[in-house]
């Protein structure tokens, strides 16, 4: 095994764990009688955990090194899925748990994807890590949602699935070189600065464009099935599972597109990107007037290549402008400000009573299009210093 496979195991270990919940959202409103808006809070609530593991977990990795903040995250997220598996007739427990797995999951994505690219050695560390992430989110909510539709203990075993994985992925990573010396003699609050986040790339093609990378994932599993509820039958976890699998398989299949457009162009696939997610929203809010199961599957299809666009064009821009040693900071900001995009099907539900789902995705494409627009401007700002800059590659 190669020493990044270690690190790339954990993010796609986490991506499992975190995305198998997407399709049993069904399963929470059918069988478990929960109201949208609570499940949709379910679906949201770990950011709030997210956020400060992403925030404090790349700095503190910076400072004890990868290993020491790595191991326990993913440890932690055993505990985390089995509060989920007895989470099956409490709200409480499911709130407990996806808040736990949130901070497991934002310490892990910042850490490991830094330690894929820092033993990658070869610039292939964005790639690999937006690869295995993807990945895992792919294959988390298929295997969970087949198992939620045909096995036994549907509430349970998806879950315990995820702890069985977990072990191995955890032991693994003991083996995984430590690549930064820790007792560093800079204070706490030097740690947690990232001087780059104020780099006009990252104010231009950044800022504007990763609330889009985990709102396009969030709209096509999310939000596409409850707009679907009523006309699925008994199948509508089987159709949730379905769109999840689309999105996310085609945002792996648009990585190696994105690799390929930013290793000739550094600034154009993340226009590209923002341009199918808005292609992918109007096509959503179609499937939501008509109620059409082909017509969500177009949507998930369109708005998983810009998920796998913007993810992998932002990483690149990532470790394209920060030193080393504010890399896991700054790679940690840019994940906080992806999963800003969970938190819209919480946001479109709790609308829903202004106006139907339809209009609001119309409202959200239109929003979509003036961040296409800032991107677009950004371009043409920082595009005499990229001339100068080679791509990462």
């Amino acid at each position: 095994m190669k020493p990044w496979m270690r690190p790339a195991a954990v993010l796609f270990g986490v991506g499992y764990g975190a995305n198998q919940f997407s399709p049993l959202m069904v399963m929470y409103r059918e069988q478990g009688h929960y109201p949208a808006t609570v499940v949709a809070a379910f679906f949201g609530v770990y950011v709030l955990g997210l956020a400060p593991g992403l925030l404090v977990g790349g700095p503190a990795s910076d400072r004890w090194g990868r290993r020491r903040v790595l191991l326990p995250a993913t440890a932690a997220s055993i505990p985390a899925s089995a509060v989920l598996a007895l989470g099956a007739v409490s709200e409480t427990l499911l709130y407990a748990g996806r808040l736990l797995f949130g901070l497991c999951i934002g310490v892990a994505m910042a850490v490991a994807t830094t330690w894929v690219k820092e033993l990658s050695g070869d610039g292939e560390g964005a790639r690999r890590a937006a690869l295995a992430l993807t990945a895992g989110f792919g294959l988390g909510p298929l295997v969970g949602g087949l198992l939620a539709q045909f096995a036994p203990l549907p509430m349970e075993l998806p879950y315990l699935v995820h702890i069985v994985l977990t072990v191995p992925v955890t032991w693994w990573l003991l083996a995984a070189p430590e690549t930064v010396e820790p007792g560093r003699s800079r204070s706490w609050l030097q740690d947690l600065r990232v001087p780059a986040v104020a780099h006009p790339r990252f104010v231009w093609l950044v800022l504007p464009a990763a609330p889009w990378v985990f709102g396009a994932a969030a709209i096509a599993y999310a939000v596409l099935p409850t707009t679907l509820d009523g006309i699925t039958g008994g199948w509508g976890l089987l159709v949730a599972t379905l769109l999840t699998a689309v999105a996310l398989g085609c945002g792996v299949l648009a990585q190696s597109a994105a690799r390929l457009v930013d290793a000739r162009s550094p600034l154009a696939a993340t226009r590209i990107g923002l341009a199918l997610v808005v292609a992918g929203t109007l096509v959503a809010a179609l499937a939501a007037g008509l109620r059409s199961v082909p017509a969500a599957v177009v949507a998930a299809a369109l708005l998983g290549a810009g998920y796998g666009f913007v993810l992998l064009s932002g990483l690149q821009e990532v470790q394209r402008i920060a030193e080393p040693e504010h890399l896991a900071g700054l790679t940690a900001l840019f994940y906080s400000l992806t999963y800003v995009g969970f938190l819209l099907p919480m946001l479109l539900s709790a609308l829903t009573g202004v106006a139907g789902y339809p209009v609001l995705l119309l409202v959200v494409a239109a929003v979509q299009a003036v961040c296409l627009g800032l991107v677009w401007v950004g371009a043409r700002r920082v595009a005499p210093v990229a001339a100068e800059q080679p791509a990462v590659t």
